[in-house]
C-alpha cells in the first residue's frame, strides 16, 4: 500500500513546482506563440478574401465598363455604316448623273455625225448614179 509520509509531500511539492516552471517557461510561451500565429493567419486570411472580394470587384467593374466600349463602338461603327452608305448613293447619283449626261452628249455627236454622213452620201449618190448612168448609156 501507498504510505503517506514525508517524501510523498516532498515529491509532491517538487512535481507541484516542476509543473508551476514548466507553465512559465514552455507551456505559456509556446500557447503565446500559438495564439499570435492564429491572429496573424486570421488576419492574413481576412485580407485575402478581402483582396479576392475587391478584385471580383474590379473585374465585375471592367467587364462593364468593356460592355459599354463594345457597345459604343458598335453603335460609332453601325453610323459611320450609314454615312459610307449616304455618301456612296451620293457618289453613285452624282456619277448616274454624269454618266447620262455624257450618253446623252454622244448620242447627240452619234446621231449628228450620222445626219452628216447620210447628206454627204446622198450627194454622192447623185454623182455615183450620174456616172453609172453615163456608163450605162455609152456602152448601149
Amino acid at each position: 500500500m501507498i504510505e503517506l509520509n514525508v517524501t510523498f509531500f516532498i515529491q509532491l511539492v517538487n512535481f507541484l513546482i516542476v509543473l508551476l516552471l514548466l507553465n512559465l517557461i514552455l507551456y505559456k510561451p509556446i500557447r503565446g506563440m500559438l495564439r499570435k500565429r492564429a491572429e496573424v493567419m486570421s488576419r492574413k486570411v481576412s485580407e485575402v478574401e478581402s483582396f479576392s472580394s475587391s478584385a471580383e470587384e474590379k473585374m465585375k467593374t471592367y467587364e462593364a465598363e468593356l460592355d459599354k466600349a463594345r457597345i459604343k463602338a458598335r453603335e460609332i461603327r453601325t453610323s459611320y455604316k450609314g454615312e459610307g452608305f449616304a455618301r456612296e448613293n451620293e457618289i453613285v447619283d452624282v456619277a448616274s448623273g454624269e454618266a447620262m449626261s455624257m450618253v446623252k452628249a454622244a448620242r447627240e455627236k452619234v446621231s449628228k455625225e450620222k445626219a452628216t454622213a447620210i447628206s454627204s452620201l446622198k450627194k454622192e449618190v447623185d454623182k455615183f448614179a450620174a456616172k453609172a448612168t453615163e456608163k450605162i448609156l455609152s456602152k448601149a
